[in-house]
């Protein structure tokens, strides 16, 4: 198979985004405690902002299955008011009316620092922060701090643009470059860890920036203005409503996680009642997702996805005699149709989109007449059912789908599998 030589040269990705957050923060605080803190008053006061932001974060929410998937765009930068604070401080030109003389080396180390500081109590329970989060916080307000730091102490800024409509245009210039460089960073890392096309996860990023990327950068930005004009009172102002909507956004994100957890549970009900092999919708979902990712899907795509693929069984339930070992793939065509039709029935009465209701109808039909989300989980169930529990197996399994790409399944998803398998070697299945 394919993409063998291609690991260490994502990896070397990651190696090289590691290697310059931290280079920049040996730098910083290297300079900063030589040289000393410049304004004390505002490095505590903005580092305890954002040690504050840290130790509210929320965890990654992860999905199902596995392997990992991508959080949801909530969750996407898991301590908002934290970054805010950061950003804040690499845009903080003045401080009631009174300029400031931190540099951009200062902004990273009071960043790093107090992100440290924050992460302690979530270290303590064992789930301490990403390094890919560190390393994208520090380049991404390095980068924020290099732009505006040096031409604002310089007065470039106040002689070319003043102090009106000319200065709020150029934050908002920086501001949309950070969320970008930003949102590249994230992709790459992202591309580098799990081998997926780059261009759907940058689009994944970009998309997550309408949302609690977009609250980030303003908020950012706006207490750097308050700050300038109200002192360093305005913190505690922005810090009582930020935390409450960072509470809010986790509650939604737990309400969230429980609905994905109820489709698992239910989704299960198969296995418990023996009509399948236990974690087969499990195995289904994981692989399913992975290679709707190498396909390109995305966002509510690959939701729909997902959820289809756990409940594609479901149909099963209304069968009187069970299949022989829940394995649908070898049964005629117009049996599969009739599972599958009852699945879709099963699926309609849950709640869930009536997508995912579509992608069970249709998964036992022509590849032609199906939706790419039902063509992936019709070969991924059918790879499943026939791998076995040997690596021999598993290549037989490949080989019998790609017997039958004349009509019952897509050669582009059948090669997607392969190279997905590939990635992660050609395991046989194995329960959850």
């Amino acid at each position: 198979m394919r993409r063998g030589g291609g690991g260490s040269g994502r990896s070397g990705v990651v190696g090289v985004v590691y290697v310059a957050a931290a280079l920049l923060t040996g730098v910083g605080l290297t300079r900063t405690l030589w040289a000393g803190v410049d304004q004390p008053g505002n490095a505590l006061a903005f580092g305890a902002f954002i040690v504050v932001g840290e130790i509210a974060r929320w965890g990654a929410l992860p999905g199902v299955g596995a392997p990992p998937m991508l959080e949801e765009p909530w969750g996407r930068e898991p301590a908002p008011l934290g970054a805010a604070g950061a950003l804040a401080y690499a845009l903080l030109g003045e401080c009631a009316g009174q300029a400031t003389t931190h540099g951009v080396l200062q902004v990273v180390a009071v960043v790093v620092a107090a992100a440290l500081a924050g992460a302690v109590p979530h270290v303590a329970r064992g789930s301490g922060p990403a390094l890919d989060h560190v390393a994208r916080r520090v380049l991404t307000v390095g980068f924020a701090a290099v732009c505006f730091q040096p031409l604002y102490n310089s007065g470039e800024l106040e002689r070319r643009l003043g102090h009106g409509a000319y200065f709020a245009v150029f934050l908002l210039v920086l501001l949309l470059l950070t969320a970008l460089c930003d949102a590249v960073l994230a992709a790459a890392m992202l591309r580098a860890r799990t081998g997926y096309p780059y261009g759907p996860l940058l689009r994944d990023e970009l998309r997550a920036l309408l949302g609690i990327g977009s609250v980030v950068c303003a908020t950012g930005a706006v207490m750097a203005l308050a700050v300038a004009v109200a002192g360093l009172w305005a913190l505690p102002v922005f810090c009582v409503p930020l935390l409450l909507t960072q509470l809010s956004f986790r509650r939604y994100a737990a309400v969230r996680t429980t609905y994905r957890q109820t489709i698992a549970s239910l989704a299960r009900a198969t296995e418990i009642a023996g009509y399948t092999q236990p974690g087969h919708a499990r195995r289904v979902a994981a692989l399913s997702t992975a290679v709707g990712r190498e396909l390109g899907l995305s966002g509510p795509d690959l939701t729909v996805l997902e959820y289809a693929a756990l409940m594609h069984d479901i149909g099963q339930l209304s069968l009187v005699d069970p299949v022989p070992d829940g394995a649908t793939a070898p049964l005629p065509v117009a049996e599969q149709r009739r599972i599958a039709l009852l699945g879709g029935a099963v699926v309609r009465q849950t709640g869930v989109p009536a997508a995912v209701a579509v992608v069970v109808e249709l998964q036992a039909d022509p590849y032609r007449e199906q939706p790419l989300p039902a063509r992936i989980v019709r070969v991924v169930n059918a790879y499943d059912d026939l791998a076995g529990d040997s690596a021999g197996g598993a290549l037989t399994a490949l080989e019998q789908l790609r017997l039958g790409t004349g009509r019952d399944y897509q050669p582009e998803v059948v090669e997607s599998l392969a190279r997905v398998l590939a990635r992660g070697g050609l395991a046989p299945s194995s329960p959850a």
